[in-house]
This record gives C-alpha cells, structure tokens and sequence, in this order.
C-alpha cells in the first residue's frame, strides 16, 4: 500500500479537497493496484477554467434580476393591467370593464388579495430556499427560482379565471423567494471589502425603480395591447437569465465550499482485481482496511422522508442560532419597525395628501419622491456607511441616527399647512429614510456566520413583512375610521420611526462581532458532509469496508 500512501500524500498536499476517496485495499503479493474512478459531476471530469461571472457581471446580472422582480410589482397594480370593473349608470348604460378587474369582474376585495398573492409564496418558500442552500448549490438554486418565476408570470398572462391568476401570483413569490434569499449574500462575496454596502446598495436601489417602471410599462402595454402581454414581455425578459442559472458554472457562497464540492464530487479508488477473490477467500463481505484509511461504501439515496426530516432538523439547529444572535434580533426588531410605518405610507400616502393637501395629483407626487429619494438616499446610505468603515456597530450608528431624522422631518412635514414646504420637508425625510437601507441589510448579512446568511435573509423578509407592511395598512385603516382626521393619524404612523431608530440604537451597545471570515466549526462541517454524502449514487459501488488494525 506504500504507492496508495504516497498518491494520497500528494492528494493531500496539493490541497485538493473536493473529492470524496474511497479506498478498497486489496492483499495480493504485490502492493495494490489501484484505479481512479471520477463520478459524474465530479471537480475531476470538469474544467478548472474561471467563471465567466467575474463580481462586476454578477452584480449587473442580479440588479437587473431584482429590478424585474419589482417592474412585476408595479405592472400588477398599473391601472393598465389591474384596471377597473363594468361600470352602469342609472340608465342602464354600462361601460366595459378594463385590466384583470375588468376581465374577470373582480370586486376591490378580491383585487386586493391578487395583488399581494404573491406574499403568501414568497413568505413560504424563502425559509425552504435558503435551507436548501446548505445540501444544493445556491447558484442552481437562484436558477430553479428564476425558471418558476418565468412561467408563472407566462402563466398570469395565459389565465383563464380569477383562480387561475391567484395561483400564478402565489408562484411568483415562490420564484422570487430563491433570489431575495441567496442574491444578497453572492453579493456579499463579490464585492470589494471597502465597497461592500455600496454594492448592497446598488442592488437595493432596483427596489424603487424597478416598481416605478413597472407602473409605465404596465400603463403602456396595458393599455395599446391589453394587460395579458404584459406578463408574457415580463416572462420573455426573465427567461435569459432563469437559463443562464443552469447552464452557467455554478458559483459557491461562502461558507458552502466544502459542502457544494462533497455533493457534486466524489472519487472510488477501487482495486483493478482481485476484490473478489479475496472476499471469497476469507468467506467475508467485507475486506479489512488499513487504519488510517477512510473505508466504506458510499450510502444509496436516502428516502424522501429522511431527507425532509434532515432539513427541517437542520433548519431548527439554524433557527436557534438566529434567535440566540441578539445583534440579529435588535436588527430584525428595528427593521420590523420601519417597514412598518414604510408600507403604510406607500398605500395610504397618496390618499392622506389628498385629504390633507387637496392634491390633484398625489399619486405622481408619492410616486415622484418614492423613486427620487429611494434611487439617492439608498446609495447615499451605502456609500457614507463604507466611507466611515462599515462595521456592524457603525451600521447601527447610522440606522439610528438616519432613521430619527427622517422621522423628524416626516413628522413636521404634516404639520406644514402648505402643501409646497410639506413636499419639500418630506422629500428630505424620504431621503434619510431611504438611507436605512444598505446597512439593515448589511448587518443581516454579517452578523450571523457565513453558512446562515441565506436562511439570516430569508427570515428578515418574512418578519419584516408578516409584522411589518402587512398588517401596518389594515392597521392604519382602522385607525383612521376612528379617527377620521388624516393629519392625525398620519403624526402618529409617522411617530413609529422613533421606535425603529430607538431599536437600532440599542444595537451601538451591544457586543457585536463581524462574522464574514468566520470559519465553520468542524462538528458542523462534519454533519454537512454526511448529509450530502448521501445524495451521491455510483453505478458500481464497493463493498463496505469495516476497519481493522493492521
């Protein structure tokens, strides 16, 4: 076994990792004789060639993922796409019905639940996604999500009944939830060290434009071709990049390496002969191996119920460790905050300014400033945080101090009677508002070990939405009936900013701990490795090997 010895040797000081060798020795008069055979998929029968996605493609690639993602959610609530319901006069005289509403005659109610249909799949499917990650490459991953998405959205165009397109927006968020989990970590990776919430930033930035596209494209396409041809341009937009996931050379995240490179390769050291006629001759199903040697055979795929109950133990373990990560908690918990307060001005804004202000125009006003201030202050919050170092616990500075100052300015701007100096005051707030964005998530990102950042974003999205926009506009609804004055139910939504800001605060004190280089401990490298080990089938396996000492 000496020629083994000294091929493993030089296996190991090359560095080379990325397969799983399993040795079968065989005693002969000679040392064995052994063969290598490289599985299917394997680092070995691939070429070592870079990726084509150098960081800079990665990053255009993904913002324009993410703007389309958001161009969906401005075309779905376009006029030229949900359009308005038949309408009839006193006389008997209707007028035909426009958009989806029109189509399939959907009163407000149903309209609105089509609208965020979409919520119910992405709130689902983003804790799945992310836990996937750790037993399947999360660039294949973002591909799968990306497929979903293309045909979902082909399939609101094709929808025959209100049943039909409700389902189609459910699989939208599905589609969705792969990317709003893992796109901001490949990010994370990719970018300078100096440049990182920049680049988060960037990517966050596609969120205000992209809606406000949407609400143009739907508006035009909507109305010269009807709103069908607007999902089936969305699904032709998207289908480049959903086949680019598959056919392109997976990337790793960080913090999966080792685990991405034990799935998808595995190499069988077997003796070229006389296997057999050993076992027989021992009258053994196993032939001793020589200690030091890893031995055995690798395991057939597992059943489906095992691999489910293994992912969802695995997602309890990361659960834990997220709600024992009080720096995560104090982020999510302002975060939570903030939305709220965000999603109830993005509905209830135009109707308030209205009521307040007497604008004729208040939705291209919200809508104006929304886009402005979102595109400036997000990028203004990334690059200020890298230019003062981005640390967690100056992301925290910065999350407090931007968000109690925009709340400020928000807060006086409705106690402007003019309708001019409240523009002028909101816009202001907006843009220190928009501010938060970049650092929240940045701190999502790198408060929580490499290997937790796709199921650490993935839980945000659904806090921040299930806490925060989701119930904030029932919410300020009910509060508004009963007090039937919009200036004073708008003080006091806007007042909730000071309770994000004073979160956020709270977070400066805390021990926090950047983990972005943090390796994994072994116990958890070991029980990943087990775990996709499993998911790798050979035609010809060996037999098991128990081992003995020599």
């Amino acid at each position: 076994m000496g020629e083994a010895a000294a091929k493993s040797s030089e296996a190991e000081e090359s560095g080379n990792t990325s397969s799983v060798v399993v040795v079968v020795p065989q005693e002969t008069e000679s040392e064995s004789a052994m063969r290598t055979i490289p599985v299917e998929g394997s680092s070995s029968s691939k070429s070592s060639s870079p990726s084509w996605c150098t960081p800079i493609r990665l990053l255009v690639i993904f913002c324009v993922i993410n703007m389309l993602n958001y161009i969906d959610r401005g075309v779905i609530a376009s006029n030229g796409v949900n359009g308005d319901r038949k309408k009839c006069d006193k006389n008997g005289v209707c007028t035909a019905g426009t958009g989806i509403q029109g189509t399939f005659d959907l009163n407000n109610f149903e309209d609105g639940v089509l609208s965020s249909a979409f919520m119910v799949g992405l709130l689902v499917a983003s804790p799945i996604f992310a836990s996937l990650a750790k037993s399947h490459n999360p660039f294949r991953l973002i591909g799968v999500g990306l497929a979903v998405w293309t045909l979902a959205t082909a399939g609101c165009g094709g929808s025959f009944n209100y049943w039909s397109i409700a389902v189609c927006r459910m699989l939208v968020g599905v589609g969705e939830a792969s990317f709003i989990s893992l796109a901001a970590p490949f990010i994370d990776d990719s970018a300078p060290a100096a440049q990182k919430t920049v680049w988060l930033a960037l990517f966050y930035m596609c969120i205000p434009t992209g809606i406000a596209i949407g609400y143009v494209y739907g508006g035009l396409v909507g109305n010269h071709l009807g709103w069908r041809y607007a999902f089936f341009g969305e699904a032709i937009l998207m289908l480049p990049f959903a086949v680019l996931g598959f056919v392109m050379k997976p990337l790793q995240l960080k913090g999966f390496s080792e685990a991405a490179k034990t799935l998808t390769s595995a190499e069988i050291v077997e003796p070229v002969s006389g296997v057999k006629a050993a076992e027989d001759a021992r009258g053994k199903d196993d032939v001793p191996a020589r200690q030091g040697q890893f031995s055995g055979k690798i395991p057939k795929k597992t059943s489906w119920s095992k691999c489910t109950f293994r992912q969802i133990s695995r997602f309890g373990k990361d659960m834990k460790v997220l709600l024992l990560e009080k720096v995560y908690l104090v982020n999510v918990l302002g975060y939570v905050a903030y939305t709220f307060v965000i999603g109830a001005y993005s509905y209830w804004g135009p109707k308030a300014g209205y009521s307040i202000y007497q604008m004729t125009n208040a939705d291209m006003t919200f809508g104006g400033i929304t886009i402005i201030c979102g595109i400036v202050g997000t990028l203004a919050g990334g690059f200020f945080l890298d230019r003062i170092s981005s640390t967690i616990n100056n992301a925290f500075k910065l999350l407090s101090g931007a968000t109690i100052l925009g709340g400020v300015l928000c807060f006086g701007s409705f106690c402007f009677k003019s309708m001019y100096g409240f523009i002028a005051l909101f816009a202001l707030g907006q843009l220190f508002l928009f501010a938060a964005q970049a650092p929240v998530n940045f701190v999502c990102l790198h408060c929580v070990k490499p290997s937790l950042r796709p199921i650490s974003m993935a839980m945000s999205t659904v806090a921040i939405h299930i806490f925060g926009d989701v119930p904030s506009s029932p919410l300020v609804g009910l509060l508004q009936d009963h007090l039937n004055n919009w200036r004073s139910t708008a003080l006091i939504l806007t007042s909730i900013f000071s309770v994000a800001a004073g979160v956020w605060f709270i977070g400066v004190f805390l021990h926090s701990v950047d983990r972005f280089n943090e390796e994994e401990n072994e116990e958890e490298n070991a029980d990943m490795v087990k775990s996709l080990t499993t998911k790798t089938s050979v035609e010809e396996n060996p037999k098991r090997v128990e081992p003995s000492e020599p």
